[in-house]
């Protein structure tokens, strides 16, 4: 593969010891990283300018994310998905899932149209609040969404007994969201994100009960 963007990006995920994407899914990342950086000058989708910020700080802990799901998942909700993450580069690395990416405010929930009809992934956006949704689903996911613990807490609502939820958050924030999440989840050692100085993955586990 030419030594573009889905290049850099396999450079970046081996020194994170994450396995390289095969050359289809790099270049897909190639075209995702080219809208998002033409989407931003307009929507300010990131704060982050550079190629390698982006790559780094975004995607790379998205494929992360990705990776650190469990198996058997076949639909996941990437609640509050603003500029896709993590639930696009899940949808690329992880196929067999159908994400939903729910996001309300409607630039946003364009831009991520447009990514999908640019990917050809197996998504579909909820373009309004992700807690007047009438499924439930195997996974939900949660980025720097607004008022994180309000936001955990109706996510715990959307989770599929037996399902999972998914947080990228701080180990200052973590207590604070588990309990927002409620007693039914229970939850495995944290890690931490590649490329991150405070940034860590929680995932936890809904008890197999409808309750």
């Amino acid at each position: 593969m030419p030594e573009g963007a889905g290049w850099r990006l396999n450079a970046l995920l081996v020194q994170a010891g994450i396995a390289p994407l095969d050359e289809r899914t790099a270049a897909q990342f190639e075209i995702y990283l080219s809208l998002f950086v033409h989407w931003s000058a307009r929507l300010n989708l990131t704060s982050l300018r550079t190629e390698f910020a982006i790559l780094s700080k975004h995607l790379v802990e998205s494929i992360a994310c990705a990776m650190a799901l469990p198996q058997g998942i076949a639909s996941l909700l990437d609640f509050g998905s603003g500029a896709g993450l993590p639930g696009i580069p899940i949808a690329l690395c992880r196929p067999e899932i159908t994400v939903t990416l729910a996001e309300s405010r409607g630039k946003k929930a364009a831009f991520l149209q447009e990514a999908i009809r640019e990917l050809g992934i197996v998504a579909k956006v909820h373009a309004g609040r992700a807690e007047t949704l009438p499924t439930r689903f195997d996974c939900i996911t949660l980025r720097a969404v607004d008022k994180m613990p309000r936001a955990v807490a109706f996510a715990g609502q959307l989770i599929a007994p037996g399902g999972w939820l998914a947080l990228m958050t701080t180990a200052a924030e973590l207590a604070r969201l588990q309990e927002a999440a409620g007693a039914q989840i229970s939850w495995s050692e944290p890690t931490r994100l590649p490329f991150a100085d405070k940034l860590i993955l929680a995932i936890g586990r809904r008890g197999n009960s409808g309750a």
